[in-house]
């Protein structure tokens, strides 16, 4: 049985917010959460809150994996792309605009590009729905 379109750009957009997920957890483990875990300058519950928020979005990246592939599984139902679509927008524009406030270039910011690609791959399989 060969996927439709839509079916399949809702694989796509899954598997790229996984891809996302692991960049976080694995690279940006490495390059950002320890590097704040070690620093000893910033307020204690600044520090442990932004820690926090780092596994928010650890969590948030897995279920919109978990929405893509409940759509793309399920296409009568999807409710949860359509969510995970303007979630994963709303957060590459939040990445860029924060990078841009900070004097970085966004793309420097693996989120701006990753969750630009995956809203797109979204997106697009919404459109032909």
């Amino acid at each position: 049985m060969a996927l439709s379109g839509q079916v399949l750009l809702l694989w796509l957009a899954a598997a790229l917010a996984f891809v996302t997920f692991a960049v976080h957890t694995f690279v940006g483990g490495v390059f950002v959460a320890r590097p704040l875990l070690a620093d000893t300058r910033l307020p204690k519950a600044s520090k442990w809150l932004n820690y926090y928020c780092w596994h928010i979005t650890t969590v948030m990246i897995l279920a919109l994996a978990g929405a893509f592939a409940h759509s793309a599984a399920n296409p009568d139902r999807l409710e949860l792309a359509i969510f995970a679509t303007l979630l994963t927008a709303a957060v590459s524009a939040l990445s860029a605009a924060v990078a841009l406030k900070g004097g970085i270039h966004p793309l420097r910011f693996p989120s701006t590009s990753l969750f630009a690609a995956t809203a797109a791959l979204g997106g697009a399989g919404l459109l032909l729905g």
